[in-house]
């Protein structure tokens, strides 16, 4: 077998998906070695982004910002792929779970100018099940993977209030934006149009409300008058025809004001304001709401919750756990392991090594990272 392009005579066969995944070579396809100082290439990461590096200003405790050259290097060092029996599932998870998701695009931008091949249509023929759909979220880009997250919940009769609202209620506004445009993008067709067509009620209003974007951002000015206006109004609007005060209160409020008048309001009353919204609302808007109401409270516990009910399946809920892990990876997956921890006694990693099986275990191990003792 002959030699990859651009390699010398040193390099292994050109088997992608074996040992060559690892594999830099040396030269560019024409021989020349790489241009260091490249604009298209980022420079190292400033950060300090050791693993539990608690002062990381994004909580980014698995991947590693590294050197951003390197990792579009890979894709023009990479030989040309070979779709043989050799699939090194190993290597391939290895690279893809230690970039962030900026350098696995450039990789996938310089395999397709090295190889002249689309890296994710290679993966996605060299692959299968499980570790398949994780491989191809992993090299999507986030919005792309939440619009098309959101369209299956959709469309998927009583998975609307669970991960609609996971997606739009803890995006930041710039990536539910982002997210938006890529699903009519991808879709032809608005999310909020889905919106309307697939849900209705209570749960419609308030995804459409959350799909607006128009949350107040945070103040430092804490407003006492307003809060507890708000505590009243909660408290009053307990009638028919009174859900709107509910979704607008729970939709455009800060977050650090909703603390502040959850709290009020279950002194005012003696009791949570959760406890209201189990009597108040039912079915698909009651789920809704408990599940902002948890957001709103503790995002990061939040999501601990939601692995956890993902592992207590029968067969574990793959999607969920690729999602979450995935989405999360690069802000607070951190917190969120530690309020798994604590809340349930047991660390997030060894509850997958104990529920997860088959090629995609090692992905969502390589995705949470760490144990945490």
């Amino acid at each position: 077998m002959g030699t990859a392009p651009g390699c010398d005579d040193t390099c292994s066969p050109p088997h992608l998906w074996g040992s060559q995944w690892r594999h830099v070579c040396d030269q560019r396809e024409d021989g020349a070695l790489p241009d260091p100082g490249d604009p298209q290439l980022p420079g190292p990461c400033q950060q300090d982004c050791s693993v539990g590096d608690p002062g990381h200003p994004q909580d980014l405790p698995e991947l590693q910002c590294g050197q951003g050259r390197a990792a579009a290097a890979e894709g023009h060092h990479r030989p040309r792929p070979y779709l043989g029996s050799g699939v090194d599932r190993t290597a391939i998870v290895d690279v893809l779970t230690n970039r962030s998701r900026e350098q696995r695009q450039l990789i996938a931008q310089a395999f397709r100018e090295r190889t002249q091949q689309d890296l994710l249509k290679s993966l996605q023929a060299a692959l299968s099940g499980h570790l398949e759909g994780i491989v191809v979220a992993l090299l999507q880009p986030a919005a792309r993977l939440d619009a098309r997250e959101l369209r299956t919940a959709l469309k998927d009769s009583g998975a609307a209030e669970d991960v609609g609202v996971e997606i739009l209620a803890t995006r930041t506004p710039p990536q539910l934006q982002e997210c938006l445009a890529a699903y009519k993008h991808d879709f032809q067709v608005e999310a909020e149009e889905d919106i309307k067509s697939e849900t209705s009620g209570t749960l419609q209003d308030l995804l459409l409300a959350l799909a607006k974007g128009g949350r107040e951002s945070y103040s430092e000015i804490i407003d006492y008058n307003l809060a507890e206006q708000d505590v009243q109004a909660l408290k009053q609007a307990e009638g028919p025809s009174t859900e709107g005060i509910w979704v607008l209160i729970l939709t455009q409020r800060n977050p650090e004001h909703l603390v502040r008048v959850f709290d009020q309001y279950q002194r005012r009353t003696g009791h949570e304001l959760e406890h209201t919204v189990r009597n108040r609302f039912h079915g698909d808007a009651q789920r809704a709401l408990l599940s902002l109401a948890s957001v709103i409270r503790n995002t990061a516990l939040y999501f601990a919750h939601k692995l956890h009910q993902a592992l207590q399946e029968t067969e574990p809920n793959y999607q969920a756990l690729m999602r979450i892990l995935i989405s999360r990876s690069e802000t607070d997956l951190l917190s969120i392991r530690a309020e798994f921890r604590r809340k349930f006694g047991k660390s997030l990693y060894s509850s997958l090594q104990d529920a997860v099986k088959g090629d995609c275990r090692l992905a969502l191990l390589a995705l949470c990272r760490a144990e945490d003792l």
